[in-house]
């Protein structure tokens, strides 16, 4: 491809989700730590496949969007990518390493330059660090630094520099959306359990994005931090045995794509900067 050729040769408004594949999904990271095996999940549901990240995707590409989905290795990517095709979408898959200032530099020019600027990013980057480290070692005196800097990458430096890359257009544009997509230890600080990750640093990206609504929020920019509180339904998730004692305990990535689609579409003068999603019917969303 020439280095000024379009991808999006349709002209079509982007989204890019950042972390559009997951670390349960049947040949992920974690799914292989729990049970050591890859999984078949030809008898589960497309939307379910690469839990939030991939459903977001599916979601904004059947509304009419581009996507543009970012992952570490293409590879990773690629049957969600043919999914999205096979449903008459259209999309790119961008290595992005979260850890890289040049990498996402390089990401998002390339992005701009064959897909065009963002209308909707969804920073859906996750981390398994700390997930493997034994029962007794789960205080904080025994956290490698090392994992303490991947975690930060993720959860903080990366949104950071990914903002600068895509807040610019969106603010002279006079409209966009920035989500992100956190969990419920962004709230409140919790003692790691053994097999958790180490969770606490998310507490920063939930404080970024109040930031940038501050910042933002006047200039058409949308942001949102999502909370998704519990399990999410993905193939290694749902092999789990607490997820086959109780699979009504799932949260469907589907009904989360819907709700970030929606973020992006409503009034905005009935938005509230952060949203929580849970399985639970009768517990509080807000």
């Amino acid at each position: 491809m020439s280095p000024n050729q379009k991808t999006n040769r349709n002209a079509k408004p982007v989204a890019v989700v950042v972390g559009a594949t997951s670390k349960w999904q049947a040949d992920g990271r974690n799914t292989l730590l729990a049970h050591g095996q890859t999984l078949d999940d030809s008898d589960l549901p497309v939307g379910i496949r690469w839990s939030v990240g991939g459903a977001i995707a599916q979601k904004f590409a059947q509304e009419g969007f581009f996507v543009v989905l970012t992952t570490r290795k293409e590879a990773n990517a690629s049957a969600l990518a043919e999914a999205i095709r096979e449903q008459g979408g259209e999309c790119m898959t961008v290595e992005l390493d979260l850890v890289s200032q040049d990498s996402i530099a390089a990401a998002f020019a390339r992005i701009r330059r064959e897909a065009g600027d963002p209308h909707v990013l969804v920073y859906n980057a996750g981390y398994l660090e700390g997930r493997d480290l034994p029962p007794e070692k789960e205080l904080l005196e025994h956290i490698p630094v090392e994992l303490f800097d991947t975690a930060q990458h993720i959860a903080s430096r990366g949104p950071f520099l990914i903002a600068k890359e895509v807040l610019p257009a969106m603010r002279k544009r006079g409209e966009g959306s920035f989500f992100f997509s956190n969990n419920n230890k962004s709230l409140r600080g919790t003692k790691r359990k053994t097999g958790e990750s180490l969770y606490y640093p998310r507490v920063t990206m939930r404080a970024l994005a109040q930031v940038l609504t501050e910042e933002y929020s006047e200039h058409g920019v949308h942001v949102a931090n999502v909370v998704i509180d519990g399990l999410i339904d993905s193939p290694g998730v749902r092999a789990l045995p607490q997820a086959r004692r109780n699979p009504d305990s799932l949260i469907n990535p589907v009904k989360i794509a819907e709700a970030f689609y929606y973020l992006h579409t409503q009034d905005r003068s009935c938005w509230t900067h952060e949203l929580q999603l849970t399985p639970f019917p009768n517990k509080p969303s807000y």
